[in-house]
């Protein structure tokens, strides 16, 4: 479980690293047109340029579901094949659209569900994702009557994907609803709870963000599910001074000062020869937090690959959100908690004691950094650039003894025992990863004598052939022959 939950976690890079600028963008745009925050006219040649640069970064923030959809299939396929990819978005247009609440309201002659309003969700996405990846895998090779020959390969996967996902859809039918409005009814039990339940409310909201079920929690506080609606009331200055921007001013410590210093950890931590792309991922990733408050850059790079990790900074966050509301800081966001939305929130009469932030802020910090790094070194947690298959320095600069990656291929296949012995493959940076079934059958010699650097047997049935920074092509040659 935990080997599929880290390839989901490598599978998620690709669209995540589509974010931060994004992120950026947004950031940029609501500096220059704050009106745009609050849904304001937009006047001047800086207003329209940042409503232009706002609706730029939207453009994919808004839609991370497909990018995930598309990004999970096409990486969790056994040859990342585009035709994954495909399959990933044929399941999340066939979930959203027979999940949306037009047609829900259709089928049941009533009023859908709130929660079939927020069904275009990442949790969907990455579920569409991991169905189009298993049709994709079991059915890519599917040989049908001559009659149907032209849906025979990869052309029948669309169709079992959008069977596979209507099944789904009816699942989801009846789940979504109970468990979305099951958290609206937690949510409003957490109200009262004063700074204690902040704390509760940051932390389920973080905890629920893989899921995409946070939005259910935030439709209790942020707006007038209850009654509260604490984002409308604060920008509208229509709320109690004291009281309004609880709910929100708690999340400014956390993804400001906090997650850039766990995503500082998580780079010190990282093998030296990974540093540097570790450092790229998460230095974006921090920066699009400070700046704007988007944190998903950051969180969809290790909760998959770390989940008890992840649980400790949900931790972290609630604790931070709990004492931030306790010292009576007060602040607010349109979009998100980072520096754009501070400064323009604390000049609201319904801000206070905005200067903590500093004080909040470096506490968040060194808590973030020093559990983070504790955490992953104690516990040998898979953060970016510290996977198992990580290429180390020597690994890099392997040299294959000649390149007929063909012949490479079948001599290392043969050491393998065969295709017959073959369950899977799968390659990272330098090395082969194949599954075996009889572990007996492998014959190491055989395979050195391919060239390649060398054999590394992790478990029973489990082979890892070091080949260097070429191993792809012979990855491509040994598919082929699969």
């Amino acid at each position: 479980m935990m080997k599929y939950l880290q390839k989901l976690g490598k599978s998620l890079m690709l669209p995540v690293a589509c974010l931060p600028v994004c992120g950026i963008l947004m950031g940029v745009g609501y500096a220059l047109s704050p009106h745009a925050m609050q849904g304001g006219d937009i006047t001047g040649v800086a207003g329209i340029i940042g409503f232009f640069l706002i609706k730029a970064g939207g453009a994919l923030i808004d839609n991370m579901s497909w990018l995930f959809a598309i990004g999970v299939a096409f990486g969790m396929s056994d040859d990342n094949d585009g035709a994954a990819g495909l399959a990933g978005l044929v399941s999340w247009l066939m979930i959203t659209n027979l999940l949306s609440s037009g047609v829900i309201s259709t089928i049941t002659g009533a009023e859908a569900n709130a929660a079939f309003g927020r069904i275009q969700n990442q949790f969907i996405g990455i579920l569409a994702g991991v169905i189009g990846s298993v049709c994709y895998n079991k059915f890519k090779n599917t040989k049908l009557p001559d009659a149907l020959s032209f849906f025979s390969g990869k052309r029948c996967v669309a169709i079992i994907t959008a069977l596979a996902s209507i099944v789904a859809a009816g699942i989801l039918f009846f789940v979504w609803p109970v468990v979305y409005t099951g958290l609206v009814a937690l949510g409003s039990s957490i109200q009262g709870l004063g700074a204690i339940g902040s704390g509760i409310y940051a932390f389920l909201n973080r905890l629920l963000i893989p899921f995409g079920l946070h939005h259910a929690l935030n439709s209790v506080f942020w707006f007038d599910a209850i009654g509260i609606n604490d984002l409308g009331n604060f920008w509208g200055n229509t709320g109690v001074l004291g009281e309004t921007g609880m709910y929100m001013a708690g999340f400014f410590p956390s993804m400001m000062f906090g997650l850039p210093a766990a995503a500082l950890a998580i780079v010190h931590c990282s093998k030296p020869e990974k540093r540097k792309q570790a450092a790229g991922i998460m230095g974006a990733a921090a920066l699009c937090s400070f700046i704007c408050g988007v944190t998903e850059p950051f969180e969809f790079a290790f909760m998959f690959l770390a989940p008890a990790l992840y649980l400790v900074y949900a931790i972290l966050y609630g604790i931070f959100a709990g004492i931030s509301v306790a010292l009576g800081f007060r602040a607010g966001f349109s979009f998100s908690a980072g520096l754009t939305d501070l400064i323009f929130s604390s000049q609201l009469p319904l801000a206070q004691k905005v200067w903590l932030i500093l004080p909040l802020g470096v506490a968040a910090a060194v808590v973030f950094y020093v559990v983070f790094r504790i955490a992953i070194t104690k516990f040998d947690l898979k953060t970016p650039g510290r996977e198992d298959d990580d290429a180390t320095a020597d690994e890099m600069k392997a040299v294959l003894a000649n390149n007929d990656f063909t012949k490479v291929a079948q001599i290392i296949l043969e050491g393998l025992g065969g295709k017959v012995n073959v369950s899977s493959l799968d390659n990272c940076v330098t090395r082969l990863r194949i599954e075996v079934k009889d572990y007996v059958a492998v014959d190491e010699a055989k395979i050195k004598s391919a060239g390649i650097a060398g054999v590394i047997r992790p478990s029973k049935n489990a082979v890892q052939v070091i080949v260097g920074t070429k191993v792809q092509f012979v990855a491509d040659e040994m598919k082929k022959m699969l």
